[in-house]
């Protein structure tokens, strides 16, 4: 059975590096371990935390209760067909470290992911997404346990009802269930997508003609790592803001205002305005405030310098909300989790 601490720092496992503390703390490596703890009656009316990478996680305060770090692994190919390969992954393994397994083997459609942070268990929480390509565009199925019940269920795509960085993990089930694995079904013939543009031009400049899945992955590396913050040598979360999706006639309104503005067409017929842009406009790009800021090469990204508390950069996220509301009359909203 699983030791509970009590009184555990949370540094180590918040890549915003926030002290905070959390009243009881234990990880668990199986789905029999988890089950132990979460039938301990001693546990079933304290409020539980599950903590995954802690790459998406804003920790404001100390955390009064039981945080379960989810650190089950195994990465395994459950069945196949003339055009897919179904694999199975732990919701502890590292999400990096699975898009390598697939790329290792041959299997398509999550290169475009590569070096996103955090867990297996989070990709399909927050339908993570980047360079043209979401989580549930490969999603298979994923299998949880709801907390309160112990009863296992398998969620199939349409059960998760997937939004933009969403889904019914977030909303309606928020904090009911454990997600435990997840299956997702990858290509034999791989679909290249290289349409975004910083991926083309990676390309271009190599002279890569006909790219493969481990050329994607290498261009979305070395794009991601030439803007976006290490949380190892500087705290961050990634994308601390979702991009705002506007109707067309509020669309239409600023573009007349902001002809220069980029933007994205959607296929629900909304327009997607860059986040990273709007709060670059109201001067928050490399602006520190005290011990935190937005960063220098990615307005989009709040930085822990060293000493910031989770409610320093909770202030700093509250100012520029307030700010783009005020410029461009546009709610922009967190991607990542404030607890």
């Amino acid at each position: 059975m699983s030791t509970v601490l009590n009184n555990v720092s949370l540094l180590p496992f918040n890549t915003f590096g926030i002290k905070a503390n959390a009243k009881y703390f234990t990880e668990f490596g199986s789905t029999a371990a988890l089950i132990d703890i979460l039938k301990d009656p001693q546990w079933s009316n304290i409020k539980k935390m599950i903590l995954g990478g802690g790459s998406n996680i804003l920790l404001t305060h100390d955390f009064d209760g039981l945080v379960l770090k989810n650190s089950m692994r195994g990465i395994e190919i459950t069945k196949e067909d003339p055009d897919y390969f179904y694999v199975k992954a732990s919701a502890g393994e590292q999400w990096h470290d699975f898009v390598l397994y697939c790329l290792h083997h041959q299997m398509g459609g999550v290169e475009n992911l590569s070096l996103i942070p955090g867990s297996v268990g989070a990709s399909p929480m927050q339908n993570i997404g980047a360079y043209g390509v979401e989580l549930c565009d490969v999603f298979d199925s994923l299998e949880a346990i709801h907390i309160s019940s112990l009863e296992q269920k398998i969620f199939t795509k349409a059960e998760c009802h997937f939004g933009y960085r969403e889904s019914v993990f977030k909303r309606s089930l928020k904090d009911q269930y454990i997600i435990l694995s997840v299956t997702y079904r990858l290509s034999k013939e791989h679909v290249i997508h290289n349409s975004y543009g910083a991926i083309s031009e990676v390309l271009r400049q190599k002279h890569i003609e006909k790219p493969t899945i481990q050329d994607i992955s290498n261009a979305v590396i070395e794009i991601r790592q030439s803007k976006l913050p290490d949380p190892k040598q500087l705290g961050n979360a990634g994308s601390f803001f979702k991009n705002p999706e506007i109707e067309e006639l509020a669309f239409k309104q600023f573009h007349l205002l902001h002809p220069a503005a980029p933007f994205f067409k959607t296929s629900n017929g909304q327009y997607k305005i860059p986040a990273g842009w709007l709060i670059e406009q109201c001067g928050w790009k490399g602006k520190v405030i005290g011990n935190t800021g937005a960063h220098k090469d990615q307005a989009l990204v709040l930085v822990n310098y060293g000493h910031a508390t989770g409610e320093e950069i909770w202030t700093l996220a509250l100012k520029i909300q307030h700010s783009v509301k005020e410029k461009f009359d546009i709610d922009i909203h967190t991607e990542v989790n404030i607890h």
